[in-house]
C-alpha cells in the first residue's frame, strides 16, 4: 500500500473512532425523579375492600407528565391551602404532591374507576359537546370530555371512539394515561395561564369550586397529604418545667417529629 493510502486509512480509522466516542458518550436526557403518592382515604378502603384501586403507575403518569412551571414558585401560594411548605420542597415531594392531589381529584370524581362516565342534566354542563355534537358526557378518572382535545390539546379521538362500547377502556379518553396528561394540563390552564387559585369558584371540576356538594367529597379525599406539605406543628414546653425538654401537642419530641 502506498504511503498516501496508509494515509488515507489512518484517517478513516481515527475519524471512526471518535464518531464511535460521540455515540457512546452523548448525554442522556434523565427521568425526573419521583417518589410514590400516599393512598387516599377512598384508596385504601377499596384495598381493604379487595377491589380494584388506585394503580401506583399512575402516580408516574402524573409525575413524568408535569410541566417545569406545576414545580415552581409561581404556583405555590395558588395552593397553600394544601402545601404551604411547597417551595422548600425537592422536585421529588413537588411530584408526589401533585400525584396525590390527582389521584384525591380522581377518587372524588370517579371513585378512582377509569371507566366512569357521567351525563350530567344540571343545565350549566348539559352543553352539546363540539367535537362528538351530543350532549356532554364527561368520562375517565377526572371526568373529561372530547372537546377537551380541541381546547388543551388532549389525546382523545372520537372517530376512533365512537364505534366502541360506551365503558370500553379502550376508549382514548378513558385510558388512564390519556385522561391524567390531560388532567394535568387542563389544572396549568388554571394554575398559569389563568393565574387563578386551586380551590376556584370557575375551576374545570366542581370538586374544586368551594360550595358545593362535591367540595365537600375532595376535601375528604385531602386527609392523606404527604406528610411533607404540612407546616410542623408548634412546639410547647413540657408541664414538668422550664428545664425539661421541648415537646409536641402530641407528646412526642422535635427529633422524632422529623
Amino acid at each position: 500500500m502506498s504511503l498516501s493510502g496508509i494515509g488515507r486509512l489512518v484517517v478513516f480509522v481515527a475519524v471512526g473512532v471518535i464518531a464511535g466516542c460521540s455515540q457512546t458518550t452523548a448525554p442522556r436526557l434523565l427521568e425526573p425523579e419521583v417518589k410514590p403518592a400516599p393512598p387516599t382515604p377512598i384508596a385504601e378502603e377499596k384495598e381493604e375492600l379487595g377491589k380494584p384501586s388506585w394503580n401506583p403507575e399512575w402516580d408516574l403518569i402524573v409525575e413524568k407528565a408535569l410541566p417545569p412551571e406545576m414545580l415552581s414558585p409561581r404556583v405555590a401560594p395558588a395552593i397553600k391551602p394544601f402545601c404551604p411548605r411547597f417551595n422548600v420542597l425537592s422536585d421529588a415531594d413537588k411530584r408526589a404532591y401533585w400525584a396525590y392531589l390527582f389521584q384525591a381529584l380522581a377518587g372524588a370524581e370517579a371513585g378512582l374507576v377509569p371507566t366512569t362516565d357521567v351525563r350530567h342534566a344540571e343545565p350549566e354542563v348539559a352543553v352539546k359537546d363540539t367535537v362528538t355534537k351530543r350532549m356532554v358526557r364527561s368520562e375517565g378518572l377526572l371526568q373529561l370530555t372530547y372537546m377537551d382535545a380541541d381546547r388543551y390539546g388532549c389525546d382523545f379521538d372520537w372517530v376512533k371512539d365512537k364505534e366502541l362500547p360506551e365503558k370500553n377502556p379502550s376508549k382514548t379518553i378513558l385510558q388512564p394515561a390519556n385522561n391524567l396528561i390531560c388532567g394535568v394540563k387542563i389544572m396549568k390552564s388554571q394554575l398559569i395561564e389563568r393565574r387563578q387559585p386551586l380551590l376556584s369558584r370557575s375551576s374545570y371540576w366542581s370538586t374544586l369550586r368551594p360550595g358545593t356538594v362535591s367540595f365537600q367529597v375532595f376535601m375528604r379525599q385531602m386527609a392523606n397529604l404527604p406528610e411533607v406539605c404540612r407546616m410542623p406543628r408548634p412546639a410547647v414546653r413540657s408541664k414538668r418545667g422550664a428545664g425539661h425538654s421541648m415537646s409536641l401537642k402530641d407528646g412526642t419530641s422535635p427529633a422524632a417529629s422529623k
